[in-house]
């Protein structure tokens, strides 16, 4: 796990950048990370290159990158203090926000929150003002006051983000959780978390351009040096924890591989490195996350090397034959680590 706080020194893959911003309910309590997790599982999957931002850093492994900029027991003000720093230091493309679950619980001045709202908007488009911005009605509370006065804050969003110009979207995430969501009658639960990722998801797919474009084309193969042979998904499967092999090259769809600038992708998997893998593991195809034992570098030395475990991509024995297994071990460069793209 990644201890919350603020960043050493931030994530970035290069991609479109993208700020979450809010309090608590970004931060992700209760759940580190929180629909952080889920969101960020589905672009990788999809192919989207997408590099969060922000000042705050937490969330599990599962998270491919935590950079974030949500702040537990923050409101509407606070926010609204600081955010002009905050954009100009990540200059984001989007920014996700879901504020103001904090000022209708500390009772702060209920009724002037949509006008706080309206502000914040405001200082968002003077910072950022190409940003997209998708800004959320607040989900559920379990009490029924509070409640009540969610209704009536996000009654009033609609017109205030439609006043705001074509950049700003409304996000309808209330609907997306009912009070059985939560774990605490304010938090979601892991669940409830992961339908605020997909509601995220589908606002931002329907924006063009927010998360940049998914990563397409048929790919190419990867020949190894030592054999003439190609990376090869064994008759095209695509369950979790299948082993690549070497195999005559065909062409086919289960010898493309599609390349980023950190995941290797076949048949709809990512190329992974088990967790903990050591000089003889196996490396596998898995369902993309994002993460580091799913990012791989082309060295100047034509080897591919796992960016968590430090280890290559490596034909076992250096066998040259057809169905010799593919897995990791101690870069040397030597022939039947080294690839070649065709």
């Amino acid at each position: 796990m990644v201890q919350a706080g603020a960043a050493a020194a931030a994530e970035s893959n290069g991609g479109t950048r993208v700020m979450p911003l809010g309090d608590s309910i970004t931060e992700g309590t209760q759940v580190p990370g929180g629909y952080r997790i889920g969101l960020w599982q589905r672009t990788a999957t999809a192919g989207y290159r997408v590099d969060l931002v922000g000042s705050q850093f937490n969330g599990p492994a599962a998270l491919g990158d935590h950079d974030h900029e949500g702040h537990p027991g923050w409101r509407i003000d606070q926010i609204d203090a600081n955010v002009s720093g905050w954009l100009r230091s990540t200059t984001p493309r989007t920014v996700l926000l879901h504020i103001g679950t904090n000022d209708i619980l500390q009772n702060f001045n209920v009724a002037g929150a949509p006008a706080r709202m309206s502000t914040l908007l405001d200082r968002i488009a003077t910072a950022a003002p190409s940003a997209d911005v998708f800004v959320a009605t607040i989900i559920p509370l379990a009490n029924p006051g509070q409640a009540a006065a969610v209704r009536t804050f996000n009654a009033a969003l609609p017109g205030i983000v439609r006043g705001k110009g074509p950049r700003f979207h409304l996000v309808d995430m209330h609907a997306a959780l009912t009070t059985a969501d939560l774990i605490d009658g304010i938090h979601p639960t892991a669940g409830g978390y992961d339908k605020m990722a997909a509601t995220w998801y589908a606002a931002l797919r329907s924006v063009g351009g927010s998360i940049g474009d998914p990563v397409t084309g048929t790919g190419t193969a990867l020949v190894g040096a030592a054999s003439g042979r190609c990376l090869d998904v064994p008759n095209g499967s695509t369950a979790n924890g299948t082993q690549p092999i070497i195999w005559d090259c065909s062409g086919a769809a289960n010898q493309r591989w599609t390349y980023d600038g950190q995941t290797m992708r076949a048949v709809g998997k990512c190329l992974d490195s088990p967790t903990g893998a050591v000089a003889g593991s196996k490396v596998q195809l898995w369902d993309c996350s994002g993460a580091a034992n799913q990012r791989w570098a082309f060295t100047s030395g034509s080897t591919i090397r796992n960016a968590q475990s430090g280890l290559c991509l490596d034909v076992s024995g250096a066998a040259t034959a057809n169905g010799a297994a593919v897995a990791l071990w101690t870069c040397t460069a030597a022939a039947n680590q080294r690839w070649s793209r065709a």
